[in-house]
């Protein structure tokens, strides 16, 4: 390849075949930018296995580009050409390639986004920021959907995610009769219950290279970086998501709002991870959630309380993200001032609920309840 008409700069959490940017891609003139960024893995300090997880799903996804035939420029953590943002390391492909145009998906954070702005004038370079259709509610959506109101429910919002998707609806009436079956998802889970694992998958070579330089470069972060079972290509999430679907999802909605000593996972999916960097589609595992409730391998209301965990709770608080940054981050309605204690960290406390949430997200980078 030789002149480059696009240069396509893809996020991590935007590891997704039909993502906007990526449409009409021509692999004669495009040039797909993908970059392991030390700023964007230290602007927090992020958990070990976080930042293993997207990195390796990166790769992947990089050689998934590379076999549907995009050229794609990937510049790992060590590479001498990494230039640790994404601002320094545009400049340094725009200098080399000398694109046409810079194409891009609105990013997920504000700050990023900021950052995005900047770059047309930056670079001289016209600059095509593109909508991320992975969501069911656009930000003008959400925006129209809350003039006017004096408060924000979530119910609400999420009845009209309902009626707009088509989702859990006969007719214009939500199956069941009822919007919400949360009253019945808060049973009490006992030591008897047979309760599936997610499904795990050992570390591939790309995936151990990949936890050797974490472990060797944020040694300092939070979280224990091993054991590593997440998938990190699209066929795992997928398969991930449909183990999760016919072992645990009959009895989620039961068990949802419970905890267990010892049961960091009970009946729940564990595939946010997955949702959140693109390997899986929301929607689509909504679909088949209600494929299964259909087809009676599912009650409604596990159907339910999972379905509006996705297109309720997660457009609902993207919407509010949107809507009030930026300074939405630094609201202290409680006027809260003291630092967090340490036990936070350490989950050395005697109190048992803080304590197996703490050292849950330590091990496992992930706990069902907050």
């Amino acid at each position: 390849m030789t002149a480059v008409r696009n240069l396509i700069l893809v996020l991590g959490d935007q590891l997704t075949p039909t993502l906007s940017s990526l449409a009409g891609a021509d692999p004669a003139c495009d040039l797909v930018l993908m970059g392991e960024l030390h700023d964007e893995a230290t602007y927090v300090r992020h958990h070990k296995k976080k930042i293993a997880f997207i990195f390796s799903a990166m790769r992947h996804f990089a050689g998934e580009l590379r076999s549907s035939g995009l050229s794609v420029e990937y510049v790992t953590l060590g590479s001498a050409d990494n230039q640790t943002s994404f601002t320094g390391q545009l400049a340094h492909a725009v200098a080399k390639h000398r694109p046409e145009r810079i194409v891009v998906t609105e990013a997920a954070e504000w700050r990023v986004a900021r950052e995005i702005d900047g770059w047309q004038s930056r670079f001289s370079t016209p600059v095509d920021i593109l909508p991320d259709h992975r969501f069911l509610c656009s930000h003008a959506q959400f925006s129209a959907w809350a003039e006017g109101r004096k408060q924000f429910r979530m119910e609400h919002f999420y009845r009209e995610m309902r009626r707009q998707g088509g989702f859990l609806m006969d007719g214009d009436q939500p199956a069941g009769g009822r919007w919400n079956f949360d009253s019945e998802n808060r049973k009490v889970a006992d030591m008897d219950l047979f309760m599936p694992r997610p499904r795990a998958f050992a570390p591939d070579p790309i995936t151990s290279e990949v936890l050797e330089l974490v472990a060797a470069r944020f040694g300092n972060h939070f979280g224990d970086l091993e054991p590593f079972w997440f998938a990190v290509t699209r066929a795992d999430a997928e398969a991930a998501a449909a183990s999760f679907i016919e072992q645990a999802l009959p009895q989620f909605g039961d068990y949802q709002d419970a905890m267990l000593k010892g049961e960091p996972f009970l009946y729940h999916a564990a595939i946010a991870q997955y949702l959140n960097c693109g390997l899986l589609d929301p929607l689509r595992v909504c679909r088949q959630v209600e494929a299964a409730y259909r087809a009676g391998k599912a009650p409604l209301n596990a159907a339910e309380g999972f379905i509006r965990q996705i297109i309720g709770w997660r457009e609902y608080v993207r919407g509010i993200y949107w809507l009030k940054m930026p300074g939405y981050e630094r609201r202290n309605f409680f006027g809260h001032t003291r630092p967090v204690p340490d036990f936070y960290w350490t989950g050395e406390t005697d109190m048992a609920c803080v304590r197996a949430a703490v050292i849950q997200t330590k091990e496992l980078a992930y706990a069902h309840h907050i």
